[in-house]
């Protein structure tokens, strides 16, 4: 991965549909210093545990026919909700002054349910997006891939 420039003080923000790290840089843009500031992490229930009725069926209102209706898809509503609830604990951080700027790191799905969900101000403060899974790696792995290291 190229070398990303990362300034002082400013968030990297490395996240799935699952899990979230927010990172600050305690260090300067040639020589970052990633620091674990939260961690959010979603329970990850089974379907059976998320929706417990069966999917339903509907009559057709011509003839005698009969058709299933689709089955939420429970985990793509969890994934949404954890997905959404993060940007407004972003957007109320960019708020309050915590951060200016970030940069937030999400495979491309992740980053489908995040963009709708930006306020203005949000908007503002993200200065870059990537589109790459790197949630499960430890934060100095992170921290090198993201300098080019």
């Amino acid at each position: 991965m190229t070398g990303l420039s990362i300034r002082n003080g400013e968030w990297v923000v490395v996240c799935d549909g699952a899990k979230a790290l927010v990172l600050e840089n305690t260090g300067d843009a040639k020589f970052p210093n990633l620091k674990t500031i939260e961690v959010f992490e979603q329970k990850d229930l089974t379907t059976r545990e998320q929706g417990a009725d069966a999917p339903g069926r509907t009559h057709s209102s011509v003839g005698h026919g009969r058709s299933a209706v689709t089955q939420t898809d429970w985990h793509d509503q969890a994934e949404q909700t954890f997905l959404t609830d993060l940007v407004h604990h972003l957007d109320a951080a960019v708020g309050a002054g915590r951060t200016k700027s970030m940069i937030v790191i999400a495979p491309p799905r992740a980053l489908g349910m995040l963009r709708p969900a930006y306020s203005h101000g949000l908007k503002g403060a993200v200065r870059a997006e990537l589109d790459k899974d790197l949630v499960k790696m430890p934060v100095h792995e992170i921290e090198k891939r993201l300098s080019g290291g």
